[in-house]
């Protein structure tokens, strides 16, 4: 795992080989009208209070799936699914991701995939070997070390951000609404960052404890983090195009 303090381009040595901390089968909302799988990629560097998959944190899992394994199971699923979507943990964390995605186009499926924007140089390796994105943008750039816990992590993030506006990728921008984590005032400045940076569209995901070890983090939010109609409509003026989740 990369050294929190490390640059976030730095850690671009992971172990060898793809590491799968889990699979889901089936689902038909990880990717935008498609029927898809999802490989949950192992290993993460930032450590988010929200988290709901703190298994996935460490670059090597007790419960993995191989790799070899996932490819074979792929095999008999063509004509079923349309899609594969690499999520995690953070999928670019992992050196063999291009290869996976490369054996997963191979097989005539649609390649999706869940980053953070942790790495801007990793993702701009496997960028045109993906047909869609979803980017998570966790909070203006001057408050991400509030939520990642790691200084410096907005940068990575909105250089992400960048490069796949450069790429003409297919993509949807993500926030997930922590009543502490992501206040008011967050949101309104990241609505502002957004803007500036073109953004046009942005899904707001409400918190769920389901998954989070973080217990005051899950006391805060006993209900999920519900945005007012008021700060919905101010968000709305900066950024047109909001998608309630």
């Amino acid at each position: 795992m990369a050294d929190a303090r490390a640059p976030q381009d730095a850690a671009a040595t992971p172990p060898a080989g793809f590491h799968v901390g889990g699979l889901v089968p089936f689902t038909t909302t990880d990717y935008p009208g498609k029927l898809a799988a999802v490989v949950f990629a192992q290993g993460c560097p930032w450590r988010c209070g929200y988290c709901h998959n703190p298994h996935l944190l460490p670059p090597r899992g007790t419960d993995e799936v191989a790799w070899s394994d996932v490819l074979a199971w792929l095999d008999g699923r063509r004509g079923l699914l349309d899609a594969v979507v690499f999520s995690g943990g953070e999928p670019t964390a992992q050196s063999g991701l291009a290869d996976a995605m490369r054996a997963v186009r191979a097989k005539g499926f649609a390649v999706g995939l869940h980053t953070g924007g942790i790495y801007p140089r990793r993702l701009a390796e496997v960028v045109g070997l993906v047909d869609w994105v979803g980017l998570d943008v966790k909070a203006p750039i001057a408050a991400y070390v509030q939520v990642t816990g790691v200084a410096s992590s907005g940068l990575a993030a909105f250089a992400s951000l960048d490069l796949l506006q450069r790429a003409g990728v297919p993509l949807e921008i993500r926030t997930t609404v922590h009543p502490v984590l992501t206040p008011p005032a967050d949101l309104r400045a990241l609505a502002r960052e957004l803007a500036e940076c073109g953004v046009r569209s942005w899904v707001l995901q409400t918190f769920r404890p389901i998954g989070c070890a973080n217990d005051e983090l899950n006391a805060s939010a006993p209900a999920g983090a519900r945005l007012d109609e008021a700060l919905l409509a101010e968000l709305a003026a900066v950024v047109p195009e909001i998608a309630l989740r």
